[in-house]
C-alpha cells in the first residue's frame, strides 16, 4: 500500500453524515484519477468505511476523540508530508489550524466548512469560543472551502476572512451511480402522499417539528419515512404516539442505499434548523424527486436557482412548509424520473476544481 503524497483527508470516523459522504466521494474520485490520497481517522468504525477504495491507505489513530489525537495526528502528517490536508468538520478545522506551525511547510491546509456559520455556531455547545476561534484561525488556512455563495459572503463580512483564500466547491454527487442504485424503489405507501426525510436524529435536522407539520396534513393516508439514526430516536418515536401518527411514520434507521427510498417518494423534506449545502437534497434531486426545505437550510436558495422550475420549494415559516406539503401530488408512474440536479454538482466538476488547485500548488512550490 503506497503512502499518501497528494491529499491526506481527515475524518473523526466513517459516520453516515453528509460531510463524510462529500469527503469520501472526493477521495474516491481523486484516487480513480491516479492521485495519491489517504485518510486519517481517530476511529475506523462507521457505515461509510466501504466507500474507501481498497488500495487507499486508512491511517487509524485508534484515539476515538480529538483531544487524544493531536500528537499522533501531527506525527502522521509530518511522516507523510502530503501536498495538502483536507478537513471538513469545524472542531477539527480549528485544531488543525492551531497546530499548523508544527506541520511541514510544504503541506497546505484546506478546510471545508460543512454548515452555515451564522446559524450553526450559535447552536454549538460553546458558541462564543468557537466564533472567536473561527475569526482567529480560519484566516490562517491556505484554502477555506465554502459550499455556497451565501456561506462565502458570511465569512468575508462577519469573520473578515481574506477573499483570496476562499473557494466555492460544489458538493460532488455521483449522479450516475445514484440513479443505478435507485431501483428498485422503496416506498412506505398507504394510499396517500409518500414523504421522505433523511439525516441524523438530532436537533439540527428538525425532525421534531417535521412530525408536528406532518400531523397537520389534510391527507391522513399520507406517510413519512425517516432515514437515519441518532440520539433523539426514542423521543421522536414517543412524539409520533402523542400526535397519533405512529402508524404513518416509519423510522428506517441508517440505510446504505437511501436512493431507493428517495426515488420511491413523492417529495423529499428537509426540516433542518441549520445546514451548509445539504447533500441529501442534491441526491434526492438526482433521483428525480422534488424537495421542500426550510429557509435555514444553508445554500438551499442556490440549489433552487440551479434547479429546474418548481423542483425545490423553500418555506419561510411552518405554515408555508405545511402548505407546500399539502400541495404535493402522487407520482403518476413508478419509473425513475429524470434527474432534477444541475450539472455543476456532478462529481467530475468538483474534482476538476481540486485538480486545478493541486496543479497551482505544484507551480507555487516549484
Amino acid at each position: 500500500m503506497k503512502h499518501c503524497k497528494d491529499i491526506l483527508f481527515i475524518l473523526p470516523k466513517f459516520s453516515g453524515g453528509g460531510a463524510e459522504r462529500v469527503t469520501l466521494n472526493l477521495l474516491a474520485e481523486l484516487y480513480n484519477r491516479g492521485y495519491s490520497v489517504g485518510i486519517v481517522v481517530f476511529d475506523s468504525s462507521g457505515p461509510l468505511l466501504s466507500m474507501v477504495p481498497d488500495n487507499v491507505p486508512v491511517y487509524n489513530l485508534n484515539t476515538y476523540i480529538l483531544r487524544r489525537s493531536v500528537v499522533l495526528l501531527v506525527k502522521k502528517i509530518r511522516e507523510l508530508s502530503p501536498k495538502a490536508v483536507f478537513s471538513t468538520l469545524g472542531y477539527v478545522n480549528v485544531t488543525l489550524l492551531a497546530i499548523s506551525w508544527l506541520l511541514p511547510r510544504k503541506t497546505k491546509i484546506w478546510i471545508r466548512e460543512a454548515n452555515l456559520p451564522s446559524i450553526s455556531l450559535s447552536n454549538n455547545a460553546h458558541p462564543r469560543a468557537m466564533t472567536i476561534l473561527y475569526k482567529l484561525l480560519y484566516k490562517k488556512s491556505d484554502k477555506l472551502i465554502c459550499t455556497s455563495t451565501r456561506m462565502r459572503n458570511e465569512f468575508i463580512l462577519d469573520f473578515l476572512i481574506p477573499e483570496h483564500i476562499i473557494e466555492i466547491l460544489p458538493n460532488p454527487i455521483d449522479t450516475e451511480a445514484i440513479r443505478i442504485s435507485a431501483l428498485p424503489e422503496k416506498r412506505f405507501d398507504k394510499g396517500g402522499i409518500c414523504y421522505i426525510a433523511s439525516g441524523r436524529l438530532t436537533l439540527q435536522k428538525g425532525f421534531d417539528r417535521l412530525l408536528y407539520w406532518f400531523s397537520e396534513l389534510e391527507n391522513k393516508k399520507s406517510t413519512l419515512s425517516i432515514l437515519g439514526q441518532g440520539s433523539l430516536k426514542d423521543e421522536l418515536i414517543k412524539q409520533t404516539r402523542i400526535l397519533n401518527i405512529q402508524d404513518r411514520v416509519k423510522f428506517v434507521g441508517f440505510c446504505n442505499n437511501p436512493w431507493q427510498w428517495y426515488s420511491g417518494a413523492d417529495v423529499f423534506l428537509l426540516s433542518s434548523r441549520w445546514e451548509g449545502m445539504p447533500n441529501s437534497v442534491l441526491e434526492a434531486l438526482a433521483c428525480g424527486t422534488p424537495v421542500i426545505a426550510t429557509e435555514e437550510s444553508g445554500g438551499i436558495k442556490e440549489v433552487t436557482d440551479d434547479s429546474e422550475t418548481n423542483s425545490v420549494n423553500i418555506a419561510t415559516n411552518s405554515q408555508e412548509f405545511i402548505e407546500f406539503m399539502n400541495d404535493v401530488n402522487i407520482k403518476k408512474n413508478r419509473l425513475l424520473c429524470k434527474s432534477l440536479l444541475n450539472e455543476k454538482y456532478k462529481k467530475e466538476n468538483a474534482v476538476f476544481i481540486i485538480e486545478r488547485w493541486l496543479e497551482l500548488s505544484k507551480i507555487s512550490s516549484a
